[in-house]
């Protein structure tokens, strides 16, 4: 299947199960959806970089067990990919757009620590702060959640502190609707993003890699 853009009847199936997010909605719509929304998803990462295959499309039931929001659909269908190193690709399509990132956006413990190691180390750290610094000079967002103070065993006054405060590191940009979006620029502007994250994924893979441990212990 050749990727030719995600149609103008995607962002209209998303509209309106924002404002209706029922099985009704869903069971009276689930041709458009298949045809205008998951179709080209599916056509998009089957061209994706080789690096990042296998990708695989979220489903778009959400899960509701331990959420007071129990609305049983997700707004926006998502694909993920991860390099055999471990960085993970991301893209989303949603009513408010594209959005597209790479990275590692959650680390477990044991990637906490490699990844603190390497960044407290003066090699590496500067390498990884010199990387950083060269995405945010292109206008680059590098988001991720932090920690408001220094890490537990690190000063505060640490030359590389804002990266040791950090608890994920992603490359990211959100695009907003646009017609491109109809287009095969849909894809180059996804692939984009995930060709500038190549010396941060690069780095990410090198000196943390992918966890090791146990879903249930990953947070500990």
């Amino acid at each position: 299947m050749t990727f030719r853009g995600f149609p103008p009847e995607a962002l209209a199936f998303f509209a309106g199960l924002e404002a209706d997010n029922s099985k009704r909605y869903w069971e009276a719509n689930k041709a458009v959806y298949e045809a205008s929304v998951r179709a080209p998803m599916v056509a998009l990462i089957e061209e994706a970089p080789t690096r990042w295959q296998p990708m695989r499309i979220f489903r778009p039931q959400r899960d509701t067990r331990f959420s007071k929001d129990k609305s049983p659909y997700k707004t926006g269908i998502a694909a993920v990919g991860e390099r055999e190193g471990g960085a993970i690709s991301y893209v989303q399509v949603s009513s408010s757009g594209l959005f597209a990132g790479v990275g590692y956006y959650h680390m477990a413990s044991d990637q906490l620590e490699r990844y603190r190691s390497a960044v407290d180390v003066e090699r590496t750290g500067r390498k990884l702060e010199t990387i950083v610094s060269a995405l945010e000079r292109a206008k680059w967002d590098i988001g991720g959640e932090e920690l408001k103070t220094a890490p537990r065993g690190y000063a505060r006054d640490h030359p590389r502190i804002e990266l040791l405060r950090k608890k994920g590191m992603v490359l990211a940009r959100q695009f907003p609707l646009a017609k491109w979006l109809h287009t095969r620029a849909a894809a180059a502007r996804v692939f984009q993003v995930w060709d500038a994250a190549e010396p941060l994924s690069d780095w990410l893979d090198a000196n943390v890699g992918p966890t090791t441990l146990a879903p249930d212990d990953r947070d500990r």
